[in-house]
């Protein structure tokens, strides 16, 4: 059995702390018992947030191992074990075969506030697409849609964007219905608009079986650096789809006194994902780390905006985006 990192830019996560120490062990037999005493075990001993959570795993072991027998076939295992991990509401805990992928849906019955068809009729114009980044100016104002963090940025895109929208009186950065994927691209963007060093939040990693077994915490700090976009006034925009990455981003960001984060609460990922392998070939991740903002607020159920707003249905047949009307009045 191992330990390994389906998506690298994870790794990344882990800029502001020490290695964890990854080991192997001999195979184990391949049988549903060995399989479901193997994905508990695991997270019994390096999943991070039971206690945040208040989740007795022990009393979820004492539930679900009873279904558990060597008769049983993959679906029937399946099934039982989705069922165990739906418990820790966690979106970066997910079990993938080579037919399917389970993960917990952290956006589940929230209102979608977003709609691209919209933006693009109504609001876009004649964008420009600068790596992964559309952008525009909308009423004088600079504006970037940025719809994964797994699309790189580099400095050269920046620079270009901070020419582009030098002298504006601000600027909106779109994040809804971003998912997450590389953080150093958030910290790359991020970097362009603070004022100073500023501490942006604080992490501590499960690092040992015992349940208190963390590293102590680390305070992860970022600086100017870069030619500047627009930061007398930021606004940016999320909604409950704005996840991992985008959450990590969205919590920087409100360190920040020139920024306004509006729409919904974020949908959370606070954790940095790891994943280890099982012997029937399932692959899971679970969250291994645990991230609060400067006033000690955990961000891993979300991050709240500044201006808690929804998309109007009404509003959205008429082609008006209600939260990013919102954003450009506060540059009027």
């Amino acid at each position: 059995m191992k330990i390994f990192w389906p998506i690298s830019a994870v790794v990344l996560l882990f800029q502001f702390s020490s290695c964890s120490t990854l080991f192997y062990e001999e195979d184990p037999a391949n049988d549903p018992v060995t399989n479901f005493e193997i994905l508990w075990e695991t997270l019994n001993e390096r999943y991070s947030f039971f206690e945040y959570k208040n989740v007795d795993w022990d009393a979820v072991y004492q539930e679900f191992r009873p279904r558990i027998y060597q008769e049983m076939n993959e679906a029937e295992l399946w099934d039982v074990c989705t069922e165990m991990l739906d418990l820790l509401r966690d979106g970066h805990v997910n079990l993938r075969n080579e037919n399917d992928i389970y993960f917990y849906p952290w956006y589940s019955g929230a209102p979608e506030n977003f709609d691209e068809f919209l933006l693009e009729a109504n609001y876009w114009g004649n964008f420009e697409i600068t790596g992964a980044m559309r952008n525009t100016i909308i009423d004088s104002i600079g504006y970037i849609y940025y719809r994964s963090f797994n699309g790189q940025i580099t400095e050269d895109q920046l620079d270009y964007l901070a020419e582009k929208f030098a002298g504006l009186a601000g600027l909106i950065i779109d994040l809804r219905n971003n998912e997450g994927g590389n953080p150093e691209n958030g910290f790359r963007l991020a970097r362009r608009f603070i004022d100073e060093r500023r501490h942006i939040y604080t992490t501590i990693y499960k690092d040992g079986t015992d349940p208190d077994a963390f590293t102590p915490p680390e305070k992860a700090f970022l600086e100017p650096e870069g030619k500047p976009l627009p930061k007398q006034r930021v606004a940016v925009l999320c909604n409950r789809t704005t996840y991992s990455a985008g959450n990590f981003f969205i919590a920087m960001m409100k360190a920040f006194p020139n920024v306004t984060v509006i729409g919904d609460r974020t949908g959370g990922g606070g954790g940095a994902p790891v994943g280890w392998e099982l012997p029937n070939g399932w692959y899971f991740n679970f969250s291994s780390s645990i991230t609060w903002l400067p006033d000690g607020f955990i961000i891993e159920d979300g991050v709240d905006p500044d201006i808690r707003l929804d998309m109007s249905p009404e509003n959205q047949l008429e082609g008006r985006d209600d939260i990013l009307e919102r954003a450009l009045q506060l540059f009027n």
